[in-house]
């Protein structure tokens, strides 16, 4: 089981910046010459990129989760394709206050 969710929008940024001080490494080292404005393009790109990126995938979990709460009922378990969900008339029990959502890190 992963320790924490996957987020590719952090992984982007990491490689941009990571890219950024190789650039600067190269340049102290005498490796090669580096103009002094040559690494703000390149975080700018990278961190667009990274929000881009962000944005989509929390667009798609978000989506996912609407849909797989859409096929689970009630009791927990999840409704087949053949399967329809039957109501229950009559006086119903009440339902405990429901937790709040937890927030992901």
């Amino acid at each position: 089981m992963l320790r924490h969710e996957f987020q590719p929008g952090k992984l982007i940024a990491g490689i941009f910046v990571a890219i950024a001080g190789v650039t600067y490494v190269g340049d102290a080292g005498d490796a090669w010459e580096t103009p002094w404005f040559a690494v703000i393009p390149l975080l700018v790109f990278g961190l667009t990129l990274a929000a881009a990126v962000a944005l989509l995938t929390g667009a798609i979990r978000r989506a996912r989760t609407r849909r797989a709460a859409a096929t689970t009922t009630d009791d927990g378990t999840e409704r087949g394709a053949g399967t329809e969900a039957t109501e229950t008339t009559g006086p119903s029990e009440p339902s405990e206050p429901s937790e709040p959502t937890e927030i992901p890190h």
